[in-house]
């Protein structure tokens, strides 16, 4: 398995540790309930190493992005970011991922989920035939989520960019905690708003990061969180998990991912998705919830019985 640049730190804690996606990384420290609360009420730092940077520079970069991805990248603006998908020939998701604008028409950072890393960039380097610069930075970024209402409270001394007033989807470039060249963006995968702290994996930059955010955060409350609680975090506000909600065979208009889906531009399946627009979809990803006790796990089949009683009908689940 490989590490991140916190391994160490998680096993240090007692982090129950686990493979996910060839990585070794922290499930949960204190529990599930707890983080997911830590996080929802005040703060909480994730480690997420593990996801995938591509650099896509040069003339043609835009026209790549815009090739390979559903969204429109044409409308960013140096500092904002983009959720989005790479649309496969058949109108499924090769991937789910976000496009940073470092630099308008010239420089931009696509953020991969961590277990498409080699398929993505297989992909974009195959629709790439305009020569765009295109290079794998996933191994030499660190990255950690810090989530949570109070979060940008807690980091905001440890920098000079102003990361308390910055708007959602967009980013800053900077020193953080001692670090220089740090990239801190107002994203993330919980709904309770906070931050992403990208930085080059480098000399003692990971420790730096770690030990100053957690010497700010431990005082007031903040904690680390595993891949657990972010797993209830985002299935809590209905975001798609790659492999899990979306997939090769999902297509995003499925997926309920037609807001990012723009047809004011050519991109790979563009017709297959604009039909399905005007015709309308087969199948649709839906939310069910516990209303009784139990535990809706992985595989369950969701059965609708109908009991007759007279003219009455009761529905169970």
């Amino acid at each position: 398995m490989k590490s991140t640049p916190f391994t160490q730190k998680h096993i240090a804690l007692g982090a129950k540790m686990a493979e996910f996606a060839g990585y070794n990384m922290p499930i949960s420290y204190s529990g599930i309930n707890d983080e997911h609360a830590a996080v929802r009420k005040n703060a909480g730092v994730f480690d997420v190493s593990h996801m995938g940077e591509f650099m896509i520079k040069g003339e043609h970069a835009l026209d790549l992005i815009q090739r390979v991805t559903s969204n429109d990248a044409s409308k960013l603006k140096a500092g904002q970011a983009q959720y989005s998908c790479l649309p496969n020939d058949a109108g499924g998701i090769v991937d789910d991922l976000l496009v940073y604008c470092i630099e308008e028409n010239k420089v931009y950072m696509l953020v991969v989920n961590a277990s498409n890393i080699e398929k993505d960039w297989k992909w974009i380097s195959k629709h790439n035939t305009n020569k765009a610069e295109m290079h794998n930075i996933s191994d030499k970024t660190g990255l950690l989520a810090i989530q949570g209402p109070n979060a940008t409270k807690i980091l905001q001394p440890l920098t000079d960019m102003d990361i308390l007033n910055l708007k959602y989807y967009t980013f800053v470039k900077g020193k953080f905690g001692g670090v220089d060249n740090v990239l801190v963006s107002a994203t993330g995968y919980t709904g309770a708003g906070g931050v992403e702290i990208y930085f080059e994996d480098k000399d003692d930059n990971a420790d730096k990061i770690w030990d100053a955010i957690f010497a700010a955060g431990s005082p007031k409350g903040m904690k680390p969180v595993g891949l657990g609680a972010r797993d209830t975090l985002r299935l809590e506000m209905g975001f798609c998990l790659y492999g899990n909600d979306i997939d090769d065979n999902t297509s995003p208009l499925e997926a309920g991912l037609g807001w990012i889906t723009k047809f004011t531009k050519e991109f790979t399946s563009r017709d297959i998705l604009e039909e399905q627009k005007k015709e309308g979809v087969s199948r649709k990803l839906v939310g069910f919830e516990m209303i009784e006790k139990g535990i809706p796990r992985h595989g369950y089949e969701i059965k609708d019985q109908l009991r007759y009683f007279g003219n009455a009908i009761a529905k169970s689940w």
